[in-house]
């Protein structure tokens, strides 16, 4: 049955604009809210596709699902940038690598041991190849921003009102049920309100009253100039991650969250870029476009924080 709600979805990054175009799918009369189309957190984000480790298998069982999914999204939203270019990893210690590897291969991901000629024969960039890495083919990456384009700009052929620009500064209830939204225009009134805000989802929840238990840690993540493809999938190295993205940028974090820029975020840019050079053949060639500082929505215990609030 198609859902005839009146909804308001407050963020247009990558999870705002996905919830915005499924609830269009499903009927509903949708307005996106956002001070900026594709958001603030998601053009930082190093966009990584994956169940890998960390997972209690409930949470591991989600995330296969998820990866599942993006390529149901990607065949119905023809725009959505999808490569499922798999994964290198030997960012453990090695009992470390190997229990994962166990694990993950125990509950059916394809996860494989492989050598130091391997890893050369998979990615011949990269310099200096372990003795041991993991190789996941299923693995992969989105393009953020043109993903979150490509949903938001779908789901307006279909009748999504975007609204950009606009600063939502508090939620609004009416005899205890959601009544839609503040702006510094006033109220706009909805059924139904999804916050999807990012880091700024706490303060939001907060004038309800409403506890969101997340963080927002900074990452760093640099980015080249486009090259020529140097890079067929994702190296998750120590202390080094790294992807080429669908323009030809090469992309690095000391992980996929991204680096702390501390207090001096160029200067952190221009080692983290040095480290990037120095860990390719022909890294030296490399020229940074840009860096990134983004602040990515962690809620404190993990976990996705998805559902309607309590009351």
């Amino acid at each position: 049955m198609a859902d005839k709600r009146d909804i308001i979805v407050v963020g247009g990054g990558i999870i705002g604009a996905s919830i915005a175009w499924h609830l269009v799918q499903a009927g509903a009369t949708v307005r996106l809210v956002t001070e900026k189309a594709a958001g603030v957190a998601t053009p930082t984000s190093f966009a990584w596709i994956n169940a890998s480790w960390g997972n209690p298998e409930p949470y591991f069982r989600l995330r296969t699902r998820s990866m599942a999914e993006w390529t149901r999204l990607a065949r119905e939203v023809p725009g959505v940038p999808l490569a499922w270019c798999g994964g290198l990893c030997w960012d453990l210690p090695r009992e470390e690598l190997l229990a994962f590897a166990r694990e993950h291969a125990r509950w059916g991901y394809d996860i494989r041991q492989v050598s130091g000629d391997e890893v050369r024969q998979i990615e011949p960039a990269v310099k200096d190849a372990p003795d041991l890495a993991l190789h996941v083919r299923q693995e992969g990456a989105a393009e953020p921003v043109a993903a979150a384009m490509a949903l938001i700009e779908r789901a307006q052929a279909r009748g999504l009102a975007v609204l950009e620009g606009v600063t939502v500064t508090g939620l609004e209830s009416r005899a205890g049920r959601m009544h839609g939204v503040r702006t510094a225009d006033g109220v706009m009134t909805a059924d139904t309100v999804v916050a999807a805000s990012g880091v700024n989802t706490p303060e939001l929840a907060a004038t309800l009253g409403i506890t969101v238990p997340v963080e927002g840690p900074p990452g760093l993540i640099v980015h080249s100039k486009p090259v020529p493809k140097m890079l067929n999938g994702l190296v998750l190295a120590t202390e080094l991650h790294v992807r080429q993205t669908h323009d030809g940028r090469i992309i690095a974090g000391s992980d996929f969250g991204g680096t702390d820029p501390g207090n001096d975020p160029l200067g952190a840019a221009e080692e983290l870029f040095a480290k990037l050079r120095a860990f390719l053949t022909g890294g030296e060639a490399l020229e940074m476009e840009f860096h990134t500082v983004g602040y990515r929505p962690t809620p404190k215990d993990g976990f996705p924080i998805l559902g309607e609030a309590g009351g």
